[in-house]
């Protein structure tokens, strides 16, 4: 097995004074992780420890759920939501994972406080707008059964949570996303989802209604890198997709290229505002990953219900 070293704070570990070598015996969500440590400040509490890649792996795909403080309190129910999701997702079905985070939560509508991230999905799968999501939901469905049998999960919880690790796991930022949403009984209404053939006039006005800025419509767009739209590899998040829009290459008279993105991302093109932050995020990926971290928060936030306490 490879192995990988991280420096991590003792404090985390355990209070005891630190011999040279030690074995912690960390448990993380009921499992005992391979960890290797040798001191190499003792004085601050400074230890570099070795993990099995594996339990790297498990240790670092579920952080992003735990919140900062408190974590032995509900690291059991966040440490198996992630499990459970690990073994249901993959490259090839995370954009449409995450075209069902979008189609969730899309619906909301800022002045009439209707839509917005709460499961509605559930109901909505016959709309002509949702085809082909029935497939990916059918993927969480396993997932969420095993979950609930130890605590209850929503499914706007659920499917916020697949969405970011589907983001992460095709190359993305890590995406912290809060628990604890209540699912709507009923669908959202209907005609709130931006349509693929808007022109931009239109596409900007619509997501001022939710309460998004050009900047982060632009953002929110790149999530178009995944899946088959012909923005670079299907399956890998970067900044692909603005160094596309940039070429315009459904101007060409290859008939290929006409089918690169939907209406709605050529769209994008012919404002300039659109244009100054499409320059920016295929110039600067960092920025590109910390903006679209941001607005995916508030995305799957928008029109949310919570739980009084977790």
């Amino acid at each position: 097995m490879m192995s990988t070293a991280a420096t991590v704070d003792l404090s985390l570990l355990r209070s005891a004074s630190v011999p040279p070598q030690f074995s912690p015996g960390v448990k993380v969500g009921g499992k005992k992780l391979d960890v290797a440590c040798t001191a190499t400040s003792p004085s601050d509490g400074r230890v570099s420890c070795t993990f099995g890649r594996r339990e790297l792996l498990f240790t670092a795909t579920t952080s992003f759920l735990l919140p900062a403080a408190n974590v032995s309190a509900a690291e059991d129910v966040n440490f198996h939501l992630q499990e459970e999701i690990n073994k249901v997702l993959s490259k090839g079905n995370a954009a449409g994972l995450l075209r069902l985070v979008f189609h969730d939560a899309g619906t909301f509508d800022k002045d009439e406080n209707t839509g917005g991230m709460n499961g509605s999905i559930i109901y909505e799968l016959d709309r002509p707008e949702n085809i082909g999501l029935k497939r990916s939901l059918k993927i969480l469905e396993k997932a969420k059964a095993e979950v609930d049998s130890v605590k209850p999960v929503s499914w706007a919880d659920l499917i916020a949570a697949a969405g970011a690790y589907a983001v992460l796991i095709c190359g993305g930022p890590k995406i912290n996303v809060e628990l604890g949403r209540v699912d709507a009984m009923v669908p959202d209404p209907e005609g709130k989802l931006p349509e693929e053939t808007q022109g931009v006039a239109s596409m900007k006005q619509s997501f001022m209604r939710k309460g998004f800025s050009t900047r982060e419509l632009v953002a929110l767009s790149g999530a178009h890198t995944l899946g088959n739209k012909g923005f670079g590899n299907p399956t890998v998040f970067d900044n692909s997709y603005y160094k596309i829009l940039l070429g315009k290459p459904w101007s060409s008279s290859d008939g290929m290229s006409s089918m690169i993105g939907l209406p709605s991302d050529r769209a994008l093109v012919q404002d300039d505002e659109c244009m100054r932050w499409i320059a920016k995020y295929a110039d600067d990926q960092s920025l590109f990953f910390e903006d679209f971290k941001n607005v995916y928060i508030k995305l799957v936030n928008s029109g949310a219900k919570w739980k009084r306490s977790m």
